[in-house]
């Protein structure tokens, strides 16, 4: 077992097919006064899941879905909700949740949460792949034996699903490979229990101040726009190359789509108003959606369900006047100096 200094203090786990069972053997076998957090993500994508439910029956410690800004205390399950990603925040104390992009395929995915656990924790963490389709895992794993963290796999053999512990141990150096009882056994040995112990103190283990979560802090697994490796065509989405006819630029893609430079850049302008103006009515329906639900719901007397529909029309409301404020406002289009005189590239006649 590790010194008290570096006991692992979270363990995260990530799952999907074949997952639930996986989760529920594994936390059978952990003690009520089990040392640790463990936060978990499976693959539900949007859909509703009484997985947490699922894990308090199974065995000792609480489950319940994660909450933005949550203290992590240990024992105790924290289970990512349906289209969010479960993220640490940066000083190892609180919970985040993201909207972010989608990763391998679905939100909530694994690797976000590996990644912020293994940079908030380091050696302190403890990274688990349990059954499941595809490689998930495999990359957020690897920054957790970067970190100096524990990395574990279900034996593939095992699982029901072996696609993510098989592509963890193919790119990973992987420390153990266990069954799913072993998993638990590593765990119980490895974090210990919290009965007669100081209260588990989570700090960064980084020696520079935490970043708070604020507007201009990019956040693990939120949204960041890098620099295109390529432009696509503003008609139908393909990649465009470029070319010049003496100074003007062309740019032409793969199914012959071409414009010159001042007409691609009038279609991006064209196609980001269709865009918008698409999401403005999707939002508008949607309001009107909820706000019939609402009322359905207090016609049937379910006070509760009618609630979270009111809760939903304010919150398409809300991004329903954002969205209007971005039409209203419209788009600059940018003038070169040669076209104050004519147009860009022509003489003028004198």
């Amino acid at each position: 077992m590790n010194e008290d200094g570096n006991r692992p203090t979270t363990v995260v786990i990530g799952a999907s097919a074949g997952g639930v069972e996986a989760l529920q053997t594994l936390v059978a076998q952990l003690p009520h006064d089990f040392g640790a957090a463990l936060l978990v993500v499976l693959h539900i994508g949007t859909r509703r899941s009484a997985l947490p439910e699922i894990l308090t029956r199974a065995g000792r410690l609480p489950a319940a879905w994660a909450v933005e800004g949550e203290p992590i205390r240990p024992g105790r399950i924290y289970v990512a909700p349906p289209d969010r990603h479960l993220l640490v925040a940066p000083d190892g104390v609180f919970l985040l949740l993201s909207r972010g992009p989608a990763e391998n395929r679905t939100r909530p995915a694994a690797d976000p949460l590996f990644r912020s656990a293994a940079r908030a924790f380091g050696p302190r963490v403890v990274g688990v792949v349990l059954s499941g389709a595809l490689a998930d895992g495999t990359a957020g794993l690897a920054e957790i034996a970067r970190q100096g963290g524990i990395t574990a796999i279900q034996e593939p053999n095992e699982a029901e699903c072996p696609d993510m512990p098989r592509n963890a141990l193919r790119h990973v150096s992987v420390r153990h490979r266990l069954p799913v009882t072993g998993i638990a056994d590593l765990l119980v040995r490895l974090c210990g229990t919290a009965r007669a112990e100081a209260p588990v103190e989570f700090r960064s283990t980084s020696t520079a101040p935490a970043p708070q979560r604020q507007e201009d802090t990019t956040m693990e697994g939120e949204h960041t726009l890098k620099r295109p490796t390529t432009l696509t065509c503003p008609t139908c989405g393909g990649a465009v190359g470029q070319s010049s006819v003496d100074s003007l630029p062309y740019f032409e893609c793969h199914t012959g789509h071409r414009f010159a430079a001042p007409d691609m850049g009038e279609a991006q302008f064209v196609q980001m108003d269709q865009a918008l103006e698409v999401a403005l009515r999707v939002l508008n329906e949607r309001t009107e959606l909820c706000r019939r639900l609402a009322e359905a719901a207090r016609g049937r007397g379910q006070v509760l369900s009618a609630g979270r529909w009111d809760a939903a029309v304010s919150e398409a409301e809300q991004r329903t006047r954002v969205m209007r404020r971005f039409l209203e406002q419209g788009w600059e289009r940018p003038v070169d100096d040669d076209d104050e005189g004519g147009l860009a590239g022509t003489p003028s006649v004198g």
